[in-house]
């Protein structure tokens, strides 16, 4: 059950009353959700499963804090079971994802790896087959930003490993998976309200997250005719240990107060999403981009 805390109940989500954060920043990505202050919500107690996803087996890469871990819980409560990649350093947010996932009576399959290495994602196809025996919804959800006030100042460096961990991953895990994939199967990526706004301070980041869109349209026409259903999901600010780790402390106490509902989202806010792109309710839907952003206007 998510704690509900005095800064986000149910009447401000509706009045849209603004929602700041007290002022945090983690200095090592990947970073960390049980060091942030407030949590997290990635547990909606009133969302209640209907079984839209039973019997199907997922993989989530990502899925040890933030949206990665709110689609785990969703996915569960549909009474889906998983495999989960983390780095090691994500250890004990990883842990936590297992326990709530189990707590839901679901399986979930642990895997340390880096996702920038294709080799651990033959590991990771590999392992769901040999536990599951199949594979039915791949969740790319993996991702890394850095701000830098001019393109400059974007090293060789950063732009290489912004590159490697957000876009590299999306073609060795698909690779390893279309192989594997049946008829009424899916893909669902994570972009980002940047990939159509822009942002002035991810340059980098906002590139890779455009490469997500054209990844996921290109790609559903490819295996349209296969069965595969290939979307994304486009979060606007989300509240993830991502901003922590990205952003200065100064600039977390206003996250969100640019949107028209004037708050950050909370991860569990966007699950629904990715369950029904998983589901059989979207089976009429394919190459498309869902827009979960707090009222940004965007042109697809």
């Amino acid at each position: 059950m998510i704690p509900m805390y005095p800064y986000f109940d149910y009447e401000s989500r509706c009045e849209q009353v603004p929602v700041t954060f007290p002022p945090q920043h983690q200095d090592v990505q990947p970073d960390l959700e049980y060091l942030m202050k407030p949590a997290p919500i990635s547990d909606n107690p009133d969302y209640k499963g209907s079984g839209k996803l039973k019997g199907k087996i997922a993989v989530i890469t990502g899925g040890d804090s933030g949206i990665g871990r709110a689609v785990a819980i969703g996915f569960a409560k549909e009474g889906a079971d998983m495999i989960m990649t983390f780095m090691h350093r994500e250890l004990q947010d990883a842990k936590l994802t297992q326990e709530m996932v189990e707590s839901y009576g679901q399986k979930i399959l642990m895997l340390e790896g880096d996702l920038r290495d294709p080799d651990f994602s033959e590991k990771v196809i590999r392992k769901t087959l040999e536990c599951y025996g199949k594979l039915d919804i791949l969740i790319l959800n993996q991702g890394v930003q850095f701000p830098q006030d001019c393109i400059t100042d974007i090293s060789d460096a950063q732009l290489l490993d912004t590159y490697h961990t957000n876009i590299f991953p999306l073609f060795y895990m698909t690779k390893a998976a279309v192989p594997w994939l049946k008829p009424g199967s899916c893909i669902i990526s994570t972009a980002s309200v940047t990939a159509y706004a822009g942002a002035p301070l991810l340059v980098d980041y906002s590139s890779t997250k455009g490469a997500v869109v054209s990844f996921t349209r290109s790609l559903a026409l490819q295996l349209v005719s296969k069965g595969i259903r290939v979307n994304a999901v486009a979060p606007g600010p989300i509240w993830t240990p991502l901003i922590v780790s990205s952003y200065s402390a100064e600039y977390v106490k206003t996250f969100g107060l640019n949107t028209p509902m004037r708050r950050a989202g909370q991860p569990f806010e966007l699950a629904p999403a990715y369950i029904y792109l998983a589901s059989d309710d979207s089976s009429y839907v394919t190459g498309q981009v869902l827009h979960v952003n707090g009222g940004v206007m965007t042109e697809s």
